[in-house]
Formats: C-alpha cells, structure tokens, sequence
C-alpha cells in the first residue's frame, strides 16, 4: 500500500457576493482535510482535485442548525487514511475510479 499525502484547505469565514447562493449573508468557514495515495494514480487526482477547486467546484455553502456554512461539495473526498468505505477512509478498491468519474 501506498503512503498517504493529505491536503488540506482552510476555507475563512466571510460574506458571500452577489451571484453567491444566499448574498450579503455570513457563513462560517472550516478546516477540510482529504487523503490520498501518494501513487501515480493518486498524483493525477490531486491535479483533477487542484483544477475542481480553482473552478469553485469542491466546497458549497449549506444551511445547518440555522447557520451558514462551508460543506464539502458533490466531489467525494476522503476525510481519514482508514476505517474503509464505511468510515469515508481507505481501503476503498472504487474510489479513485469514481472520483475520477465525477471529475
């Protein structure tokens, strides 16, 4: 098995623009971290990863408990090296193929 690389984002509070899912309203930021291989295969969907955040594709701001804040979007990320499929961690056979599918 391969060695983990982690990425992580720091997304700050702030005030969403006009175009913004709910403008003028504040939401809370977050700390995001996601795992992957340190392989060939994981290397590309890091760059594939890297592209979809440059496009705003990889966060959403949703409501929870009446507060605005930053959730990861519709793009699966990997949020812990371990506990398997069930726990959003490795060892996942599917989940490179299907990130890349979605991306």
């Amino acid at each position: 098995t391969s060695s983990p690389v982690c990425v992580c984002v720091k997304m700050l509070s702030s005030c969403p623009k006009v175009g913004d899912p709910h403008p003028g309203q504040p939401y809370k930021g977050g700390n995001f971290c996601a795992f992957l291989p340190d392989n060939r295969e994981g290397r590309k969907i890091a760059t594939l990863l890297k592209r979809a955040f440059e496009h705003g594709l990889t966060f959403q701001i949703k409501s929870c408990n009446g507060e605005e804040r930053v959730t990861w979007g519709l793009i699966p990320h990997k949020t812990s090296w371990d506990g398997g499929k069930a726990r959003n961690g490795y060892p996942d056979a599917q989940y490179l193929r299907e990130v890349c599918t979605v991306l």
